[in-house]
Order: C-alpha cells, then sequence, then structure tokens
C-alpha cells in the first residue's frame, strides 16, 4: 500500500514506482504488481500514467531536476573552493540519502530508458560532471588545489565517490549524510589541497 493517502495519486505512484523498480529492478517489476501495491486495479494506472516507460523516465527526470537544485545555486556563492566542494558533496550525499528509492533508480535503472530518453540522462551527467570540473579548476585557478591536478580524472574520483553512496547508505545507520560528506570530503581535499 502507498506510505500516504494524503499524498496525490500520481505522487503515490511515483513513490511506490521507485520503492519496486529499486528492489527488483525496472524488468523485474510489472504494472500488475505496481497497481496491487497501490490497491488499484491495472487498468486504472493508465488513467495517471502513459505506462511503464514513462514511469522511469518521470522518475528519473526528477531525481535529476533535485540534484541540479541542490547543486548549481552553488555557483554563485561566494565560497573558497575547498569549502565549495566541501557543500556540494553534503547536498549531493543528502539528495541521495533523502531520496534512496528513487536515487537508486536513477543510478541503477537509467539503463533501460529508450534511447532518447538515455540521452537525456547521459545530457545531464555531462552537466554534473561539468559542475565538477568547474569546482576543481576553480580551486586550482585560486591557488587552493594543487596546480597539477588532473581536471578530469579528480571529478570523476568525486562523482564516483558521491554517486555511488546510494549502494551503502542506511538512513538508520549510525553515520549522518553530514558526517560521510565531510569524511568524504576531507579525504579527499588532503590531496588536492596546495601545500
Amino acid at each position: 500500500m502507498p506510505d500516504s493517502p494524503t499524498k496525490p495519486r500520481r505522487e503515490q505512484i511515483h513513490d511506490v514506482a521507485s520503492r519496486l523498480f529499486s528492489e527488483r529492478g525496472y524488468h523485474a517489476t510489472s504494472m500488475r504488481e505496481l497497481a496491487g501495491e497501490l490497491g488499484m486495479q491495472g487498468g486504472s494506472l493508465y488513467a495517471h500514467i502513459n505506462g511503464k516507460e514513462d514511469l522511469l523516465v518521470q522518475i528519473v527526470n526528477r531525481a535529476s531536476q533535485q540534484f541540479d537544485e541542490a547543486l548549481f545555486p552553488l555557483r554563485g556563492q561566494n565560497l573558497p573552493a575547498d569549502d565549495k566542494l566541501r557543500e556540494a558533496m553534503h547536498r549531493h550525499i543528502m539528495v541521495v540519502a533523502d531520496n534512496m528509492d528513487s536515487a537508486t533508480v536513477f543510478f541503477h535503472e537509467w539503463k533501460h530508458l529508450s534511447p532518447e530518453a538515455y540521452a537525456r540522462v547521459t545530457g545531464w551527467r555531462d552537466t554534473i560532471d561539468r559542475f565538477y570540473r568547474e569546482l576543481v579548476s576553480e580551486g586550482i585557478q585560486s591557488g587552493v588545489f594543487r596546480p597539477d591536478l588532473d581536471v578530469k580524472m579528480t571529478s570523476l574520483l568525486i562523482l564516483s565517490t558521491v554517486n555511488w553512496t546510494y549502494t551503502w547508505f542506511r538512513p538508520e545507520g549510525t553515520l549522518t549524510p553530514r558526517d560521510i560528506a565531510d569524511g568524504f570530503a576531507e579525504m579527499i581535499l588532503s590531496g588536492l589541497r596546495a601545500r
């Protein structure tokens, strides 16, 4: 059954689909199972969505929007590069931690999208990669980070660190998203900072 009957039906569908796609995988989840979890008849789902792939696209789009809204406002903030990178990592991990099911779908199930939707996701991924490359370049230019850093490799390391949090983070665990972000950031920054 849906978590909150007070949510609009479309949001309930997204929440339950995110959970099922996360737990079972996109292909292993049928529309009948989704309808059953929602206490609906199978055909009733189509009054709210166009189909299973449409639902996957909506979940992926919503997740990408959450990352954009969390990260991109940092571009205009006047912070030292190391503080900005630490805050970016915290915000990135918070989006994952607050949306574990949809983050899992976003990072793991997007490969099942049709070519057009797949291209949009890879386009978004390139935008986020550019964002982290900008942060690293800014740190190099300001003298906070080492001048010999490979910007591409450094941004890939940071992205790999924050993106894969969905595979092991547990909200009921002893570490908060801030603890994780601070720990990761300190380890990474110790290798980036200019001596």
